[in-house]
């Protein structure tokens, strides 16, 4: 298979870029991670204006209707300026969820919102440490027809402090086995928010406790794990190439460093064990990148193979912005664990997106059963 983006599409990463650069540079996400304000609200609002949050999202509905493969460059390019936005929950899940499974009606309600950056929606799923599975799901609906009323917490749901609306995971009284999707007005009765800390707070999470909290069913009653996985596939693809712009990021940063500064009278990038680990971080940006391009056609083309696609690059971005933020880190030496140096920017986002939709193992997890799959299908 060969792929590439269009050349519409590569102009796009470029317009993304320019644009990062001038709005949104180590002074602007320093004065997320060191100030008051949870996120970019300047930054998000400019992102709407633009029609970058509603790429994918479907012209009826107030996006840009582009398609995967530009929300695919626009979330690179979020991941390379470490973007204090709250894209992925907003538009590769909130927005996926809707757009899988929402009514027409709920779709007019949300997506024109989510589209312009107007409205903020999250995810709600997990409920403590640990991998998340429909049997540790203890939240409960009582439902009646579409409506129903929610009870119960989840822990550290991702920009859940900024959010307009949640999708949140329950199961119902009546089936305690059948697990379902519902949408909750987060500013509405019943809920309340608390600040989670987390090792990157230029992304805001919370915790989020539902008593007796109005919602509405999304999607068919008891298929909330079928959708859950549908929407995972896809918003992880979206997550990793934002994972493969920073990981493309923090090479750049230690190649340049590794040129600038000198030691013993030359450059500690003529070094053989700096030359080693600069190209120890190539190879796994640029098998990352392979990785994603594969999800991005198989996303892009509504592909059987998504799944498959989906945990590769997923697996392989995660490694890929860990290995190098983490060794940016060490090719800049004592400074690179200092604050005033941008290294741990980029160290703690790769961390943080390494948990989102869970750990590495679980989708190292996933595409094995993917692969077995293919081999006995």
């Amino acid at each position: 298979m060969e792929f590439d983006f269009s050349a519409e599409q590569k102009q796009l990463k470029e317009q993304a870029r320019r644009y990062l650069a001038d709005h949104c540079d180590r002074t602007a996400v320093r004065a997320v991670l060191d100030g008051p304000q949870p996120y970019d609200k300047a930054l998000w609002k400019g992102l709407g204006e633009l029609g970058y949050l509603g790429a994918s999202i479907p012209e009826a509905y107030g996006g840009l209707g582009a398609g995967y493969l530009e929300a695919c460059v626009i979330a690179e390019e979020l991941g390379r300026a470490v973007a204090p936005v709250p894209f992925s929950s907003s538009i590769a899940l909130a927005a996926e969820f809707l757009m899988i499974a929402g009514s027409e009606t709920q779709k007019q309600q949300h997506l024109r919102g989510l589209a312009t950056g107007e409205s903020i929606g999250c995810f709600a799923y997990a409920e403590g440490t640990g991998r998340v599975t429909s049997a540790s799901i203890g939240t409960i609906a009582t439902r009646s027809g579409e409506t129903a009323r929610l009870s119960g917490t989840k822990t550290a749901v991702a920009d859940g402090d900024v959010a307009d609306f949640a999708v949140v995971a329950a199961r119902d009284s009546a089936d305690a086995t059948g697990l379902s999707l519902y949408l909750v007005d987060l500013k509405g009765a019943g809920v309340s928010r608390a600040p989670v800390a987390t090792v990157d707070p230029t992304r805001s999470h919370a915790r989020i406790e539902f008593t007796d909290a109005p919602a509405e069913l999304l999607g068919a009653a008891g298929q909330g794990a079928a959708l859950i996985e549908r929407v995972f596939d896809r918003a992880a693809v979206l997550i990793a190439f934002e994972q493969l712009g920073g990981a493309d990021r923090a090479l750049e940063m230690a190649r340049d460093y590794a040129l600038e500064r000198y030691a013993f009278g030359r450059p500690i990038g003529s070094l053989q064990a700096i030359k080693h680990m600069l190209a120890d971080m190539y190879v796994s940006a640029t098998l990352a990148r392979s990785n994603c391009y594969y999800g991005a056609w198989a996303l892009s083309t509504e592909s059987a193979e998504l799944p498959d696609a989906a945990a590769t690059s997923r697996v392989s971005a995660t490694q890929a912005f860990q290995h190098c933020a983490r060794n940016n880190i060490q090719v800049h030496g004592g400074m690179g664990f200092t604050w005033e140096f941008d290294c741990h920017l980029y160290y703690r986002r790769s961390n943080l997106l390494a948990l989102s939709l869970g750990a590495l193992s679980t989708w190292e997890d996933r595409l094995i059963d993917c692969l077995r799959a293919r081999r006995a299908a």
